[in-house]
């Protein structure tokens, strides 16, 4: 009862209302925040420490911001609260705002894609690699929306794309189509348990899809199952981090790894000739990155 109580007079600023109410519908920073209701970011932030001091809204780290949303399920006594929140009239033009700013983000994200997207960077580097690399058979482990399946298959002879994720191999072959690419073949398969012959193909790539698995180990063995006697592995993956949002929010289920991890797994398999390099964080990105590669042995 104590804590309905804190909670009415907590509810009892205007203010505070609509901030749950626009942090009920997507999860805002500070900054966006401000840009909603219009006042100081000071008092914003002091609105913000009294909501989520009574457990009212949650606080996430999301490349290098402190994202808000809302904590409550409905199941909490206190949701009748949210739901008068959210039927009150927006007579200040709060969610019209907050469809603006959604919108501009999305705007943003695919401007960001667009100039910052592996294969857009890598389509003059597939060009190139096609007139000085022999014909390959290549599996794509995790391949997503299908960026480095297509980029590779303007060099590779065929290409295997392997995801567990329906709408993403979705994505995936509408990207094929576009650019033309009729030699990629799509799997939604689960990695730890491919149906693809072994020994057959020439290179695996593994590009940060290790994060997303429950036994990197046993991805690690399937790919030297399907390489040939001195076919090539290339895996790209995340150092460790601590960005714990990524858990729930893009369903990793690792936060990274230490490179001597994944070695000692791919001497483990057998891989040999391994080779490590660890790049540089990348401006104000949480993340870092690092690349092995390595040989099965003929």
């Amino acid at each position: 009862m104590d804590v309905l109580s804190q909670s009415f007079r907590v509810l009892g600023d205007a203010t505070r209302l609509r901030i749950l109410r626009l942090v009920a519908q997507a999860p805002l920073n500070v900054t966006e925040l401000v840009s909603l209701v219009g006042v100081a970011q000071s008092s914003v932030s002091h609105h913000l420490g009294k909501l989520k001091g009574l457990g009212l809204i949650r606080e996430e780290r999301q490349a290098g911001f402190s994202y808000y949303s809302l904590a409550l399920e409905q199941a909490d006594s206190r949701w009748p609260l949210i739901r008068l929140a959210q039927e009150a009239e927006d007579d200040t033009g709060d969610s019209a705002r907050l469809k603006d700013l959604l919108r501009a983000r999305e705007d943003r994200q695919a401007l960001n894609e667009r100039l910052l997207e592996p294969g857009q960077s890598w389509s003059l580097w597939a060009s190139a690699l096609a007139s000085l690399l022999p014909p390959l058979d290549v599996a794509d482990f995790g391949c997503g929306s299908g960026t480095l399946s297509v980029a590779i298959a303007r060099w590779a002879r065929r290409v295997w794309a392997i995801d567990q994720n329906p709408e993403a191999l979705a994505q995936a072959k509408e990207r094929a189509t576009r650019e033309g690419r009729s030699n990629i073949q799509f799997l939604c398969e689960n990695l730890h348990r491919l149906s693809l012959p072994s020994g057959e193909r020439d290179l695996v790539i593994i590009s940060q899809s290790l994060h997303h698995v429950e036994s990197p180990a046993a991805v690690l063995a399937e790919a030297w199952r399907l390489l040939k006697p001195g076919g090539k592995l290339v895996v790209l993956e995340l150092m460790p981090h601590d960005e714990r949002w990524v858990l729930d929010r893009l369903g990793h289920r690792h936060l990274g790894f230490p490179p001597e991890f994944l070695e000692t797994a791919l001497r483990e398999t057998g891989f040999q000739f391994l080779n490590r390099e660890v790049h540089a964080r990348d401006g104000a990105s949480s993340f870092r990155v690092f690349l092995l590669t390595g040989v099965k042995p003929a």
